[in-house]
């Protein structure tokens, strides 16, 4: 009997296929890692969710309303008539909170007059009820109307829960919002464009 040690023999062709199916398992593995941990670097559109929101007001027209989004909240721009800003001091004793003196919010300093505006034709606040976060609804237009009262001056109502704001966001007694609508830091660029977000130049 022989002593001899018999080598296997080895099918180079299969060698050669195993390695490739490795290599592709290898690169296949890689490709879906760097879409799994893309997900941890921050989008374009999350970088931006906190950057200033500049905005052309030059075509709001007295009466009307804008909304654009900032830090993933809707900030409206209200251009006031005559009448709207006239009305503002009159209603007084029947707010909660006329001077905007309660902390709960951050109010910048340019905001506590009763316009709680920059420029008092243009109001610009979150439209964010603080009571339970939902969004009011434009009551414009004055005069009985379903859920107002009548001698209603125009402003915001809640449909949620009833709290009603008038044309600066300032919020009516006795209602379930805790306080008025927040006031975002704003400044303006020019007469027609207006920043959101920062105030550095206020």
């Amino acid at each position: 009997m022989s002593d001899a040690t018999v080598e296997p023999t080895v099918d180079q062709s299969r060698r050669t296929w195993i390695a490739i199916t490795c290599g592709a398992g290898a690169v296949g593995g890689a490709a879906v890692a760097v879409p799994f941990v893309s997900t941890f670097a921050p989008s374009e559109r999350a970088r931006a969710a906190g950057a200033p929101v500049r905005v052309d007001i030059s075509a709001l027209q007295p009466g009307e309303k804008m909304t654009v989004e900032w830090r993933g909240k809707p900030v409206w721009i209200v251009r006031r008539t005559p009448e709207q800003l006239a009305a503002l001091p009159k209603l007084d004793p029947q707010l909660a909170d006329p001077n905007s003196d309660r902390k709960a919010l951050p109010m910048p300093a340019y905001a506590k007059n009763p316009a709680r505006a920059i420029k008092p034709e243009f109001f610009v606040g979150v439209g964010i009820c603080p009571h339970l976060g939902c969004s009011p609804s434009d009551k414009f237009q004055t005069g009985a109307q379903p859920s107002l009262p009548d001698d209603w001056m125009g402003g915001f109502f809640c449909p949620c829960h009833g709290s009603t704001f008038d044309m600066a966001g300032r919020v009516y007694k006795n209602k379930p919002s805790p306080d008025n609508l927040e006031v975002p830091p704003h400044m303006y660029l020019s007469d027609t464009t207006l920043l959101i977000g920062e105030d550095k130049a206020a």
